[in-house]
């Protein structure tokens, strides 16, 4: 028979357990508290959300900034109407709105590679 339930396992494998600290001279110490208190935290506090904020980007799904998205809508909107029109093709009306639905579903996408491809680079 076990001692803790699975539901207690689970519960406590959530807990805080670790100690991530830094030594700060007086006048560090003391903006810090001036700051806590102007933001009504605590300095733990204060500095596990900056600890998650910073790991944030690497446990997080990559993302493309909205303005980017949008422009490579664009872009992508341009390229699948232009090409016909300059090979002498007609878009009907309908071909036009399955272009633009498209578009809607891969932009952020194509975005993120970019964005990817942008870090990388």
């Amino acid at each position: 028979m076990p001692l803790l339930s699975d539901e207690v396992v689970t519960q406590r494998a959530n807990y805080r357990v670790k100690t991530a600290g830094t030594k700060l001279n007086r006048d560090e110490l003391a903006a810090l508290a001036k700051h806590c208190a102007d933001r009504g935290t605590t300095p733990g506090e204060l500095i596990r959300k900056l600890i998650l904020s910073e790991l944030q980007p690497h446990f997080a799904e990559p993302t493309a900034s909205p303005e980017l998205s949008e422009i490579v809508g664009i872009r992508l909107m341009l390229t699948n109407v232009l090409k016909p029109l300059a090979t002498g093709q007609k878009i009907t009306p309908e071909v036009f709105d399955g272009i633009m639905v498209e578009v809607k579903k891969r932009k952020r996408a194509v975005a993120v590679e970019a964005q990817q491809d942008l870090e990388r680079a």
